[in-house]
């Protein structure tokens, strides 16, 4: 269901082009070769016809948080989409990292993420700390990193405004 200013809007935003989006993968176990989740994202991104403009695999360390968001932002990138460190185990702190550093944070991101999340697992969507804003005039989006989740987040709230949310940063 789309309101007549936001079908405007999200036509305006068609026009303006593909976007370029950064992905970042959080995860202390996984490498390039078994990053189900950063793949699935760069083929994502593709499809939609926008153009992956960068790719990370990090540890869930604040420093490589921290430094994984400066580097990705910048003229040619107006998404980064982290996945991976939004739980509550000691060494899940993405949250802790971006939740400082956004400027313009977007709750209802993390908000509908858990509604349509607690269809999928029940009250255990509490824990996440999926999360959205802007940051340095870029969209920063942080998923879990579980699969399922970083499927939810893209077919269910990603995709269908990313376009949108690309072309409100330049009005």
């Amino acid at each position: 269901m789309s309101s007549k200013s936001a079908s405007f809007h999200k036509s305006l935003a068609a026009e303006r082009g593909p976007l370029g989006v950064a992905v970042v993968t959080v995860s202390d176990s996984r490498t390039p070769e078994t990053d189900t989740n950063g793949n699935y994202l760069k083929g994502c991104i593709e499809e939609a016809g926008h153009r992956v403009a960068g790719y990370r695999l990090i540890r869930d360390e604040p420093d490589e948080v921290a430094a994984a968001l400066e580097s990705s932002t910048g003229e040619d990138v107006q998404v980064v989409i982290f996945n991976g460190g939004t739980g509550i185990s000691r060494r899940d702190r993405t949250f802790d990292v971006l939740d400082r550093k956004l400027e313009k944070p977007l709750p209802g991101f993390g908000e509908i993420f858990r509604m349509l999340s607690y269809e999928q697992v029940g009250s255990a969507a509490m824990m996440s700390r999926a999360t959205a804003g802007v940051y340095r005039n870029t969209v920063v989006i942080s998923t879990p990193g579980s699969p399922a989740a970083v499927k939810l987040a893209w077919e269910k709230l990603i995709a269908p405004e990313i376009s949108h949310m690309g072309w409100e940063l330049t009005r």
